[in-house]
């Protein structure tokens, strides 16, 4: 018996535990994502993991938090950049990476808007991914 298109998408992108994990009604069963969710929710995990923090695969993730009190200039935003053009090629072979746009965010001091252009390979469809990153840790948001 032949599966239809959608869960051919569905079986090659993956199907995992949501992040953060979440369990359904009744908090039985775990809730799982599939297809582009799955490689959103992916692509936050790689991004949020510093390297080292996995005992199993140590090399995982994107070294973020190194640049956390680093003064914000292009230098930064380069290194930022390339950091995530990394990871998304080590830890994520799902998409084909378009474009990495590093800019710093003019109404919040401190905040770097990361906004990655990808395309699912199977599928070719392009999505946008935006991760915010707070180059002030601790720092107090005036409304």
């Amino acid at each position: 018996m032949r599966q239809s298109n959608e869960a051919d998408k569905a079986g090659f992108l993956g199907t995992g535990w949501s992040f953060p994990p979440d369990f359904g009604p009744g908090g039985i069963d775990l809730v799982s994502t599939s297809a582009n969710a799955n490689i959103a929710q992916s692509l936050s995990l790689i991004f949020s993991t510093q390297p080292g923090e996995r005992a199993m695969r140590v090399d995982f993730g994107c070294d973020l938090h190194s640049f956390l009190f680093e003064e914000l200039d292009d230098g930064l935003l380069t290194k930022v950049r390339t950091a995530i053009s990394d990871a998304i090629l080590y830890y994520e072979p799902r998409v084909k990476l378009d474009d990495v746009a590093v800019s710093v965010n003019a109404d919040t001091p401190g905040l770097v808007e990361i906004a990655v252009q990808y395309v699912v390979r199977t599928t070719n469809t392009r999505y946008n991914f935006v991760y915010p990153f707070y180059l002030l840790e601790a720092t107090a948001l005036q409304p």
